[in-house]
């Protein structure tokens, strides 16, 4: 029978780990963490029935951190609860908003999380609970899937209700008279995964929690909030940017954890001269076959889509060839229908899927039971999501059992820096987690929302923000309307309905299937800010893993036809863009930041051969110039031909290119953002300054302050990226220090040697 293959142990994970050990790539790192004993505190003065089911269900006792916020949220202080995966912080929320209803049958709270999926955990965590107490307390979820006959239902009797920042955003807070009794009554609000609230999302969600204060304060209720993240560099100023209030941080994680095994793996070189390794990508489905194929229940993760189709792939035909079930490999990633997404979480529960290929969308704290494995195809971009994705197997590790996670470097150079000095990886602090929220495209969307839910009174601020310049805007384009000293909304148009809050902007291209012109459907989205380089005409973009040809692309209507189709390859797009100083906001020498246009225009695409990953052809793109008002940092550079040679055009251009390279993947190690959110360029003779000038812009419309951030870090910023170079093993340049070279020699020396000018003139200044 083929799934006697996935209950088969040929290998244990312990042998497992000596067989990756044993591979022809470099073993960079094997670091042990150690198990860890729990460390526990009594129970607060709480509800003397919330302790005995508690005990019913196994909990003696309480971590230090559970007992702490208790205490801490039960006396009205806003709190935020900052421990690892699986260490019981749904404890830190569920007791105290129970206890206010216990003591309080009018209390009531909102359970706020960025994923559907969540919320439905939340769900049965709650209703277990809540049955076991034999509790009179109505829980419920409100989010898209809701049925509209179960909707007033909710309004009305909810005491607590669960659901995400788009339905607060689009269904709760514009129809805020039909929630009267919530708001009027509203003692808690709980956000989970915090740290996922940064960038564009966080900056949207800080404006939705304002608008949340307002209907608040006009109902007479002042909730608490009780927090949980993930371990960043900045989780209390996060909360407190989030929710315009003081917080308490709540650090010390009281919960015990198995033996866990990180191995940082470099897959093995190729080519030396060129520096060139074997396919991360084939190597991870390397590791991940052999320990699924020997009953380890295994995770992958991968950063892209198209990667998680393509894993998915060649994991399934392996699976095959073993004799093994590939059904029971599965793929989980954004664009797969709810119910399809619902059917993979619950057969990782119940062991039906033995793999599970995702993007970081299972990188959040959603049950998928016990895993032992984890493999990262890549590092993903910040060294929280990295200890995240890694967290994701051993969450229930028996006592004894151990739990492992391997990450699989990649030709990026961000991925080879960190091969070479794991340390940095294993030392460094999580990165800060940004917001922006006046950014002015996303703020006067709010406003007009927030108009939309209460009359704005003249001199009326916007949580800290004063708008009366934005309120007068909206006036004068006949969106409010001011009688006396009162801004009222006269607009037709339902604002919440066309703010998206993944972007800066609403427009997102639509896709539809027309391989049946008889019955096209919609089969997904995608946003306009990545569209170009990805769906353009004779693009190959994957769907639930197969295969499908742009035909068309309708920018007037922002719409993408595409047809299925039978091939073997896939498609890369390129882009070129350009940057333009049009203000500069704040500037110390030689650095500076200000407002920019950003213009990208796509301009190739190489056709990939699956398996192989051989180029196979290419293709010119024939699309429109995009552009955007953005924030950008910039530093003026040292001039070499000022000291030799004028013949230096080459070289220059040469040594400019590995600048950028190497800050690209820098400088996302000191920002929480993914190198998507950054456009990295390097211009010979600026028009501008009139000298040769690196720029790194905020590829988001407005900027969300990754530019000003990286201002503030001026020097340590080079520093690291001399430290790159520094620890690169290879002579002239490669793709992890510098990228690809042209010539024999030079192109390392030289961006070493214009780094230190770099510095040197910090220095100076």
């Amino acid at each position: 029978m083929k799934d006697s293959y996935f209950s088969r142990k040929n290998m244990d994970l312990p042998t497992l780990l000596k067989w990756i050990k044993g591979l022809p790539g470099d073993i960079a790192e094997h670091r042990v963490m150690p198990a860890k004993e729990a460390v526990t505190a009594d129970w607060p003065e709480i509800d003397p029935g919330l302790i005995a089911s508690m005990r019913r269900r196994g909990i003696e006792r309480l971590y230090t951190h559970q007992a702490r916020a208790i205490s801490l949220a039960s006396s009205g202080r806003n709190c935020v609860i900052v421990t690892p995966t699986a260490s019981g912080k749904t404890l830190c929320y569920n007791i105290p908003v129970l206890e206010g209803i216990i003591r309080d049958s009018s209390a009531r709270a909102i359970y706020l999380f960025p994923t559907k999926a969540l919320a439905q955990d939340q769900l049965s965590e709650l209703h277990e609970l809540i049955e076991d107490m034999k509790l009179d307390v109505r829980t419920f979820t409100y989010d898209g899937d809701t049925p509209a006959d179960a909707r007033m239902k909710v309004r009305n009797a909810g005491h607590i209700v669960i659901t995400n920042p788009d339905m607060l955003h689009t269904g709760i807070l514009p129809h805020h008279t039909k929630w009267r009794n919530l708001f009027e009554n509203l003692r808690f609000i709980v956000i989970d995964e915090l740290h996922t609230y940064r960038g564009i999302f966080g900056s949207h969600f800080a404006l939705i929690l304002r608008r949340l204060a307002r209907i608040c304060a006009f109902y007479g209720s002042n909730p608490t909030y009780v927090c949980c993240s993930a371990t960043i560099a900045n989780p209390g100023a996060l909360a407190e940017e989030l929710i315009e209030a003081p917080v308490e941080l709540v650090t010390e994680n009281g919960a015990p954890s198995c033996e866990k095994h990180i191995i940082i793996y470099n897959p093995p070189v190729v080519n030396a001269t060129l520096g060139i390794r074997r396919s991360s990508l084939l190597e991870a489905s390397r590791i991940a076959t052999e320990a699924v194929s020997n009953g380890v229940r295994t995770i992958v993760f991968s950063r892209s889509r198209i990667n998680v189709e393509l894993l998915l792939k060649y994991l399934r035909d392996e699976a095959a060839k073993r004799g093994m079930d590939p059904d029971r490999i599965a793929g989980y990633r954004g664009g797969y229908l709810p119910n399809e997404r619902r059917a993979i979480e619950s057969g990782l529960r119940n062991g039906d899927i033995r793999c599970v290929v995702s993007t970081n969308a299972l990188e959040l704290g959603v049950d998928i039971g016990s895993l032992e494995l984890a493999v990262l195809h890549g590092y993903p971009g910040s060294v929280t999501s990295a200890w995240q994705q890694m967290g994701r197997a051993g969450r229930r590790a028996a006592d004894g059992r151990i739990a492992a996670a391997v990450m699989v470097a990649s030709s990026l150079q961000i991925d080879q820096f960190l091969a070479a000095n794991p340390d940095y990886f294993f030392g460094t602090s999580p990165e800060h987690a940004r917001i922006n929220p006046k950014n002015p495209y996303i703020q006067i969307g709010h406003i007009k929302c927030g108009a939309f839910e209460l009359p704005f009174k003249s001199g009326e601020k916007f949580g800290s923000c004063d708008v009366e310049d934005a309120l007068e805007f909206l006036e004068d384009h006949e969106v409010l309307h001011r009688h006396e000293d009162t801004y009222y909304w006269q607009a037709d148009s339902y604002p919440a309905a066309s703010l998206s809050l993944r972007s800066a902007t609403s427009e997102n291209f639509v896709i539809h299937d027309v391989t049946d012109a008889a019955h096209p459907k919609v089969i997904g989205q995608m946003d306009r800010r990545t569209a170009p380089t990805l769906i353009f005409p004779q693009a190959i973009y994957f769907h639930l893993g197969e295969p499908y040809q742009v035909q068309e692309l309708d920018h007037e209507e922002m719409r993408c036809y595409v047809k299925h189709v039978d091939v073997d390859y896939y498609t890369d797009g390129d882009a070129a863009s350009r940057i333009e100083v049009l203000d500069e906001t704040e500037r110390a020498g030689d650095i500076g930041w200000g407002e920019v246009l950003l213009a990208v225009r796509p301009t190739i695409y190489k056709k990939i051969k699956l398996l192989t990953h051989e180029n196979v052809g290419y293709g010119h793109i024939h699309l429109p110039e995009e552009q955007m008002h953005t924030t950008a940092f910039w530093i003026n550079l040292p001039d070499a031909s000022a000291s030799a040679s004028e013949d230096l055009t080459r070289e220059k251009h040469e040594t400019l290119s590995g600048l950028v390279n190497v800050v690209r993947s820098i400088a996302p190690l000191y920002l929480m953002c993914d190198r998507g959110d950054i456009i990295v360029k390097g211009h010979e003779r600026d028009p501008h300054f009139r000298v040769p000038t690196l720029f790194v812009a905020d590829n988001v419309p407005g900027g969300i302050g990754l530019a000003e951030a990286l201002f503030d870090l001026g020097r340590d910023l080079f520093s690291a990226c001399l430290d790159a170079i520094l620890h690169c093993k290879c002579l002239y340049g490669c793709p992890a220090c510098i990228g690809a070279t042209v010539s024999d020699g030079g192109e390392k020396t030289a961006v070493m040697s214009l780094i230190r000018r770099i510095l040197s003139a910090r220095e100076a200044a």
